[in-house]
């Protein structure tokens, strides 16, 4: 039996919410400084994905690629 999802069983057109999704949503990220957390949420859990436990402070920093400081003074 085959069937047409575009038609209802009272012979009415179904609705199209579906397909006006993509003309609704800009799924688009023209904000650089958006891109770069991205860039940095992805980075964070490949590495916690690949780790055997939970990272350390260190490499957390050596993942995101900052310097840690000590007493408020780069180290």
């Amino acid at each position: 039996m085959r069937r047409n999802l575009n038609v209802r069983r009272d012979g009415r057109r179904a609705a199209a919410e579906v397909s006006t999704i993509p003309k609704q949503v800009d799924l688009r990220v023209p904000d650089r400084e958006a891109m770069d957390e991205i860039e940095l949420y992805t980075d964070m859990l490949g590495a916690v994905a690949a780790a055997d436990g939970p990272l350390s402070r260190a490499e957390i920093d050596a993942v995101l690629g900052v310097t840690p400081t000590v007493c408020g003074r780069a180290g």
